[in-house]
């Protein structure tokens, strides 16, 4: 009975597996900001060319 409350108590105050759970989810976070960034970016880059090819008398191709 005695390994039984030791072993759940190791378990208990283990925090290995927190600390994974929580770098994780800053992982995961990091890399929907970088998506959002890119995204938002991509389609100011591809309007801004669309602009410009206009200005300059051709036709613009369409933005994906």
């Amino acid at each position: 009975m005695k390994k039984l409350y030791l072993g759940m108590q190791r378990f208990i105050n283990d925090e290995e597996g927190v600390t994974s759970i929580e770098y994780s989810l800053i992982a995961l976070l990091i890399a929907l900001v970088i998506i959002l960034a890119v995204e938002a970016t991509g389609a100011r880059v591809c309007e801004t060319f669309r602009d410009l090819e206009t200005r300059l008398g051709g036709t613009p191709a369409a933005c994906p």
